[in-house]
């Protein structure tokens, strides 16, 4: 039996309901697909740019139905416009339908899920993010790998949502050794191949190639040390020309060491066409790698291309 993917509509103050029902023209033929969230929310929502689809709502995963279109497992919530992200409200309801989607994901109910964009500000300073709150749900604080995946080329940030004056404290020989072998397990486990993998030093030129610095000290010995694990690695190299590198050096994965290392020139070359997946979790979570585009809400502007591609990689991939 082909196990059904669910879609959590994510922050209500965004483009979501609209991308959900663009990328749902794509997928009427794909029974398997069903959303979490509030009903009457993506009714209200859709109706007023004047889209429309069939939507059943279901209040329990038993009740899911592939004969009335696109389900929705319905997620109580009373909201007002204009929306506060940090209203207690909206965190309520964003952590309950987190959790649902969770708790059917680690059943293995359905094959995984995707989320829709969410804005940071829910999390408070508990959680950086989506990555993180999922990895402590599932008791995995620090195994968790934030990987941007492009069938071309693929980007995984060593540290993730974190304030740049914080990242070199954490660039460790500990930190890069678990990531890197979890990274090198977890592509294995989707792709049925290895990565090869190519990573950047933390400092504009790799610092010279100075004996004492973070390259050197950090970055080369936790290379050696991979290489004895039988990983495709090398490095490290400097972030300014990797991108142009990737033909003549053969990887198909850039880890950087923080956030926008790689994944400021990731989207000047990929755009739309790349997805959010979090490797080392106990199933598969996967976002549009866009945010919640609040400033063209209600303008029919929404590009659903990368909740495309994610619908595409989870139905396809076997795990």
């Amino acid at each position: 039996m082909i196990k059904s993917l669910a879609i959590v509509l994510g922050e209500p103050n965004s483009i979501n309901s609209e991308i959900i029902v663009k990328a749902w023209t794509k997928f009427k033929k794909n029974k398997n697909i069903f959303l979490i969230g509030n009903y009457l929310l993506l009714k209200q929502q859709i109706s007023k740019i004047g889209l429309n689809i069939k939507i059943s709502k279901i209040t329990t995963f038993k009740e899911l139905n592939i004969k009335n279109g696109l389900n929705i497992l319905d997620i109580p919530f009373r909201f007002n416009s204009p929306f506060e992200s940090n209203n207690a409200s909206i965190k309520k309801y964003i952590f309950k339908s987190l959790e649902v989607a969770h708790e059917l994901a680690l059943a293995k109910k359905i094959k995984g899920f995707i989320n829709l964009p969410i804005n940071k500000k829910v999390f408070d300073s508990k959680y950086l993010g989506v990555t993180e709150y999922l990895a402590k749900k599932c008791n995995l604080q620090g195994k968790e790998v934030m990987m941007i995946y492009n069938k071309q080329l693929s980007v995984v940030p060593l540290t993730t949502h974190l304030e740049l004056s914080k990242v070199t404290n954490k660039i460790k020989f500990s930190l890069i050794k678990k990531k890197i072998l979890i990274l090198n397990k977890s592509y294995f486990n989707i792709f049925k191949e290895k990565p090869r993998i190519a990573i950047l030093g933390l400092n504009p030129h790799n610092s010279e190639n100075r004996l004492n610095s973070v390259e050197n000290k950090v970055i080369k010995p936790a290379i050696d040390e991979l290489r004895k694990f039988n990983i495709d690695i090398k490095g490290p190299f400097p972030a300014d020309t990797i991108f142009n590198n990737q033909k003549k050096l053969n990887y198909n994965i850039i880890v950087g060491m923080y956030h926008d290392q790689v994944l400021a020139p990731f989207k000047a070359l990929y755009g739309y066409d790349a997805i959010n997946v979090t490797l080392g979790l106990h199933y598969l979570r996967l976002s549009p790698d866009h945010g919640t585009a609040q400033d063209i809400i209600g303008l029919n502007m929404g590009n659903p291309q990368s909740l495309i591609s994610a619908i595409n990689f989870l139905s396809k991939i076997n795990v």
